[in-house]
């Protein structure tokens, strides 16, 4: 992979593509009618995600790009969680029929910071309010350093399916340099507690490009992980936006590897999770292949959301808490971002919507565009514009950055359909911005791209 490559596409500030148009692109202006109007419109019976964002950790990671506060105290995230349980009331009103839950995600912050025995009442409210679905896939982000053998026995009673284990890293003078000290006992203690419990399902997260990490550091994170053969693993690039997110400030930016050695570091991590046994799943997950995900992956049914890749193919998707973005047929919401405002309009009864976005028939299209390259590195752009009702040249006529991706011979274009390089898989989020209408009103290349 040659060096003018790297430099020009490795650190372009790009979308992850969890979503199209993505959030930049939400107005406010969204009638605040509209989002119950969206939840009675769907049929009986649509299979249904939840998305709780639970936006709480006791100390700060200083690489976290995340919605989340630091608290010593229980009392800010009891109260959060009777805020959660009045949406949910919101959200039971709002529908005669009731949902059919068949996906829940808990992310933050820490969603393990919830006690036991709120947590277990949480999930008790969305089946008894909301309706569960005949099945039900319950997952649930998980910080090892506080998981505690009381939680792991209630996520086990409340019918969670899968954990997914912040790791990042396991060199000691990377976890220092991001405030995050967490050794393999305690993450093995974790792993533990949860397969005791009949959590089997493991998702680990990774993360390349910090403060201080090599390769060599790299690879036997890897080495270390793989002992305790999570099923799945998530391997991101550390994006250091210390403007947005301050408490990066506190990263020493001179001990921030540059673009090629990221480069390095995700081609290793990867080659060293495939020698492992592990399939890669798009542009930065590895499953064992046996699992859900690397065998829909074979068959073409890969999906992508704000969770990143995944299996759940419901086409409705309800946030809830400070933050949480949904996905109905007609467009997504999102919440309040900060907690007060958010507990503010539940309180006073509300569905506490910030901003929104409907879609119009062209972002379907260009969405499943996205979508298929994300996860397949190749669409026939030709057959989803014609299954949408559209011409393809809507999206390959005058297409500036397509034309420079194949002239870099890094995409191959016949006959209406796109390929990405085996070689350059790296650069697929460059080959999805293409179909950006939204980023490309800029009209600038992709070295310049900010």
């Amino acid at each position: 992979m040659s060096a003018a490559i790297i430099e020009k596409y490795g650190d372009a500030r790009l979308p992850r593509y969890t979503s199209y148009p993505t959030a930049p692109n939400f107005s406010p202006d969204l009638d605040g009618l509209d989002y119950p109007a969206w939840l009675k419109a769907l049929p009986e019976g649509q299979p249904t995600s939840l998305y709780i964002h639970i936006p709480f950790c006791r100390s700060m990671c200083w690489y976290c790009g995340c919605h989340t506060t630091i608290t010593e105290r229980d009392r800010p995230i009891l109260d959060y969680i009777e805020i959660l349980h009045r949406e949910i009331e919101l959200l039971a009103s709002a529908r005669d029929d009731g949902f059919s839950v068949g996906e829940i995600h808990f992310g933050g912050g820490t969603p393990t910071i919830i006690r036991p025995e709120e947590f277990i009442a949480l999930m008790d409210a969305f089946r008894n309010r909301l309706g569960f679905a005949s099945a039900v896939n319950a997952a649930v982000e998980i910080d090892p350093r506080t998981l505690t053998r009381e939680m792991a026995v209630a996520l086990g009673q409340s019918g969670v399916t899968r954990a997914s284990l912040g790791v990042q890293s396991f060199d000691p003078k990377v976890q220092k340099a991001i405030n995050r000290v967490q050794s393999v006992e305690t993450t093995m203690d974790a792993v533990e507690y949860l397969r005791r419990n009949d959590i089997n399902a493991i998702n680990f997260d990774l993360i390349y490009g910090l403060p201080f990490q090599t390769v060599e550091s790299c690879v036997e994170t890897v080495e270390a992980a793989v002992t305790m053969r999570p099923d799945r693993l998530a391997v991101f690039g550390y994006a250091h936006i210390p403007s947005f997110k301050k408490h990066q400030r506190l990263i020493d930016e001179a001990a921030l590897p540059d673009a090629r050695e990221r480069a390095l570091q995700a081609s290793a991590i990867s080659e060293a999770l495939v020698a492992a046994g592990y399939v890669r799943i798009g542009l930065d997950h590895f499953a064992l292949p046996s699992d859900e995900l690397s065998l829909a992956q074979t068959e073409g049914r890969l999906r992508r959301n704000f969770q990143g890749y995944t299996t759940d193919a419901c086409d409705a998707l309800i946030g809830l808490g400070a933050s949480s973005i949904g996905r109905l047929p007609q467009g997504y919401i999102q919440n309040e971002v900060p907690p007060g405002l958010y507990a503010t309009r539940v309180s006073k009864g509300e569905l506490p919507v910030a901003k929104g976005y409907r879609l119009t028939p062209e972002d379907r299209l260009r969405g499943d565009v996205i979508e298929r390259l994300m996860c397949d590195f190749a669409v026939d752009v030709a057959a989803v514009a014609a299954a949408h009702g559209f011409d393809a040249e809507l999206l390959l006529r005058g297409n500036d950055r397509l034309d420079e991706l194949e002239r870099d011979g890094l995409i191959e274009h016949r006959n209406g359909i796109i390929r990405v390089s085996e070689d350059h898989r790296f650069i697929v989020r460059a080959a999805a911005s293409a179909f950006d209408a939204y980023l490309n009103k800029s009209g600038r290349s992709f070295s310049k791209a900010a």
